[in-house]
């Protein structure tokens, strides 16, 4: 059947079209059949069908499906029914706890890349990983086909190292710290970071507020090999695309795979060119890693899998039970960090962690005690001096301080309603409120906490405050931690044991 080519409205690459009620009959389709579309780069899709969107005779495709087939709207292109791919079988395979091949997993990625397998195939072979997992090997092959589907990046200076955190755990705001401290050492660490898919602000969330974050290889390159780091969205990059297809059936199921996880990161840093790396696994009761144990675990997957891959990995298993320092959310997280920089007391939990993740990359770069180096770096004003020269490289002020960075317009206290010790802190829920306040897309909205855990509170002394950049938005997080209480207040002795009564 031929039909002319209409752009859809919706710009997916979710590999699915749109026929007109009378073609889907017409081409006697049932629900989740693929059709070919016959194009100069052939594509395998789904069909949806309306009765009133489109006339009959039209197919209606996404803009991005029609530029990766290299069609253009108004050509007349030919539809026809065609069988599933390999890889439908090989998922069944995973879902029954086999083993697949190097080119089986490749075939499943590649499948996903181009859109001829649908979300509900996609999601039943994550749901299999999370379940059944992946051995080492697998693990490896996975990484590596990631890493094809994008670019890579090649430098002249070596060895290039790098830093990851696993995540889970909110205000988490080393990075840019880490890579100065590394930086004004001499050695390079070529940075590139996330953006929040559930949390209340990624890496490049806050580090945008200051400076820009999409820089495209050459101008990572160039910065990187003259200045020695960069703070860079790895979404302006194209580094493993293949990444966003899992991560979008992942969000909405609420798993995380941690074969997923590791491929997903390791084939990040293949593409970057790594060759040294420190991961950061947070690990807490409400965390990704919820015990020692766990954590040792995954420390141990990532330091085999970085020897398959050829990248040499050491891991810290960090303290996630709370916040990192005492802000959530992106401009205060980003004045929280220039605050570390300045030295400012206040931020002794930050720099503390930035410290030993530094002094970790620093000793594999061959500089003896590096804890304290590191420390020596950031005390002498070393650490701010080289982020300032990282932060006019990609367009910011070259003497940006913390003063210069603007919070949420609106604020509000919430205040203890008891004397106490702060006995426990909710993560999530604090995420939770972070994100009422606007976080990560309202630069200013997020949580500024005045208490940590074991720390004394009288009643009515702020225990938090929460900033926002419009008023609606900053009832809705009044409303909701006042609901949650992520804050618990007690006293030291929970009972007396005359008020007990035994049966």
């Amino acid at each position: 059947m031929f039909l002319r080519v209409k752009a859809s409205a919706l710009d997916s690459s979710d590999g699915r079209v749109i026929l007109h009620d009378a073609d889907y009959r017409l081409l006697e389709l049932s629900e989740l059949e693929r059709v070919l579309v016959e194009a100069p780069r052939p594509l395998l899709v789904t069909v949806n069908r309306t009765r009133g969107l489109i006339s009959p005779g039209t197919v209606s495709m996404p803009p991005e499906l029609i530029r990766r087939s290299g069609l253009q709207e108004g050509d007349q292109v030919e539809l026809s029914i065609s069988q599933p791919p390999e890889s439908v079988r090989l998922i069944r395979r995973s879902m029954d706890g086999k083993a697949l091949e190097a080119q089986e997993i490749r075939s499943i990625v590649a499948d996903v890349m181009d859109g001829r397998l649908s979300k509900a195939e996609v999601s039943a072979w994550l749901t299999a990983v999370q379940i059944n997992g992946l051995g080492t090997h697998e693990v490896q092959e996975l990484a590596m086909a990631m890493m094809e589907t994008g670019c890579s990046l090649s430098f002249q200076r070596h060895p290039v190292f790098d830093f990851h955190s696993v995540g889970g755990v909110p205000g988490n705001k080393v990075t840019p710290i880490v890579v100065s401290i590394v930086a004004a050492a001499g050695l390079m660490l070529p940075k590139t970071s996330s953006r929040a898919i559930s949390s209340a602000c990624g890496t490049a969330d806050f580090v945008e507020v200051f400076c820009d974050v999409s820089l495209n290889g050459s101008r990572l390159k160039e910065i990187s090999e003259r200045v020695g780091g960069v703070f860079a969205w790895g979404g302006a990059m194209n580094i493993t695309p293949v990444s966003g297809h899992f991560i979008d059936v992942q969000y909405p199921l609420g798993i995380d795979p941690r074969s997923m996880m590791m491929a997903s990161i390791m084939s990040k840093k293949m593409a970057m060119g790594a060759d040294r790396l420190v991961m950061d696994i947070p690990t807490g009761p409400r965390t990704k890693v919820r015990d020692q144990e766990e954590a040792l675990t995954y420390a141990r997957q990532f330091i085999d899998l970085g020897k398959l891959l050829g990248i040499e990995v050491e891991c810290a298993i960090t303290d996630g039970s709370q916040p990192v320092g005492y802000a959530i959310g992106p401009a205060l997280e980003a004045r929280e960090c220039i605050q570390t920089l300045e030295m400012d007391a206040r931020m002794y939990m930050v720099r503390e962690k930035s410290c030993e993740l530094a002094g970790m990359i620093l000793e594999m770069g061959g500089i003896a005690n590096g804890r304290q180096e590191a420390q020596r770096i950031l005390d002498s004003g070393r650490a701010l001096a080289k982020f300032r020269e990282i932060v006019a490289a990609q367009g910011g002020r070259p003497d940006l301080c913390s003063e210069h960075i603007r919070l949420g317009r609106f604020r509000w206290e919430m205040t203890s309603p008891r004397s106490g010790y702060i006995l426990d802190i909710h993560n999530k829920q604090l995420v939770a409120v972070a994100r009422a306040a606007g976080a990560p897309k309202d630069k200013g909205g997020g949580i500024l906490l005045h208490r940590k855990l074991s720390e004394r509170v009288e009643k009515g002394e702020p225990l938090m405050e929460i900033h926002a950049d419009n008023l609606g938005k900053l009832e809705r997080a009044k409303e909701m931690v006042l609901r949650l209480q992520p804050m618990l207040v007690g006293g030291m002795v929970m009972a007396h044991a005359r008020d007990i009564h035994m049966p």
